[in-house]
């Protein structure tokens, strides 16, 4: 079945930046912002922007990905001429391997693909939080003649190079690409999001794999190579809100952001919704003594302590007595009476004993031990144990650099 623009999404990174976080789970699968993972935002876009037909990568540890994107039914992504599909890599009759990067990624699923024999196809990652328009960036591709378009916004010149940098000219078609160059030419960064035109990306995949010496990655290979050809590549200016959350940083960072409406996080725009598989649990209970300010909580939670400036998950229990501050609590964390958390993320399922005190806050620490605690999913802390600020924590309550 033809379809103009098909969208893939790759969401088999293993996520090592965010440490014990991913250590059982893809990042795409990881919660966010109370209610969501992170895997909700790219598909929430696709429906809102009009694309019905989504192919999703996995690989690293994907369970309870697919698990949770299931039929593709709550982004109305389950229609029978199209829909979501995850492909993971597999065997063939000549063999197979693993995913080996984002380009390969795409190369292995060229057949699924060519099933829809589309004009266009979005490359899109599983780790960003963002609301944009496909169909927007997609016009802007059609009316430049382009054989790609790369999505891209301006960033701070002391962070460009951690990202693919691009020097434009006066009608933003790209002149140069640097992949996390040293000394950056200029500050507009690469957001990893493209639309090709299919029957041009396909030939460049298939010289990609040709080449024993190339990495098999858009931005070290697929999209210099375009550009040294001489290929029509535009630029598509973002202005939005959007964080690549994979550094535990970036990931706190974005749920506080989700607070703060002046941070252009507006996840209540009811013109954008961002679609998420529910919750079946009962609504929230508040005890007559839990003082909740500046936070998020949601469906199945019991909170009887002091709840400030965090973003809690469903299925979560503060105790009596219990104080939760500027904390990331994920699904299914409980937080005995008494226990004080502090500039923290608890993996799903962690236990906080009575009397813990977890992290700390920047004035009470020394400036180069200060950072955020990050407890490992089902990690369990005894009664009265003190886990310092900057502290990272494995499944079994031992502790692990970072």
């Amino acid at each position: 079945m033809k379809k103009e623009c098909i969208a893939m999404l790759l969401a088999g990174g293993q996520g090592s930046r965010l440490y014990v976080l991913t250590s059982e789970m893809a990042k795409p699968a990881v919660a966010f912002g109370g209610k969501y993972r992170i895997i909700d935002f790219p598909l929430s876009n696709c429906t809102n922007s009009g694309i019905d037909t989504v192919g999703v990568l996995t690989q690293y540890r994907p369970l309870e990905l697919n698990s949770y994107i299931g039929s593709g039914q709550p982004w109305d992504l389950d229609g029978s001429s199209g829909g979501v599909h995850v492909l993971p890599p597999y065997m063939g009759s000549e063999g197979g391997t693993w995913y080996k990067g984002t380009a390969n990624a795409i190369y292995q699923n060229i057949g699924f693909v060519d099933l829809y024999d589309p004009e266009y196809v979005v490359i899109l990652s599983g780790d960003h939080i963002y609301k944009m328009d496909y169909s927007k960036m997609l016009a802007r591709h059609k009316a430049a003649g382009a054989a790609c378009t790369i999505s891209v916004m301006e960033v701070p010149w002391a962070e460009a190079s951690r990202f693919g940098i691009m020097n434009v000219d006066d009608s933003d078609y790209v002149t140069e690409f640097a992949e996390k160059p040293k000394d950056p030419k200029s500050n507009l960064a690469s957001m990893g999001i493209y639309v090709f035109s299919w029957k041009v990306l396909r030939k460049y995949l298939e010289a990609d794999e040709a080449d024993s010496a190339s990495e098999n990655d858009f931005g070290k290979n697929v999209i210099p190579a375009m550009l040294a050809a001489g290929e029509r590549m535009a630029a598509y200016r973002f202005s939005g809100y959007w964080k690549d959350v994979g550094t535990l940083e970036s990931l706190w960072d974005a749920n506080m952001d989700m607070l703060s409406p002046e941070s252009g996080l507006d996840l209540l725009d009811e013109s954008w919704p961002v679609y998420a598989r529910s919750i079946n649990a009962s609504p929230a209970f508040l005890g007559y003594r839990s003082k909740v300010s500046h936070s998020a909580f949601n469906r199945g939670s019991d909170i009887e302590g002091t709840v400030e400036n965090s973003v809690l998950s469903p299925l979560v229990h503060i105790g009596e007595g219990a104080r939760v501050s500027y904390s990331v609590l994920l699904p299914g964390v409980t937080v005995e009476p008494g226990a004080v958390v502090e500039y923290a993320i608890l993996g799903e399922r962690c236990h906080v004993g009575r009397g813990c005190h977890v992290g700390g806050t920047p004035e009470q620490t020394a400036a180069e031990q200060w950072g955020l605690t990050v407890l490992a999913p089902d990690c369990t802390l005894e009664e009265e144990r003190r886990v310092p600020a900057g502290t990272m924590l494995d499944r079994n309550g031992k502790e692990v650099s970072r």
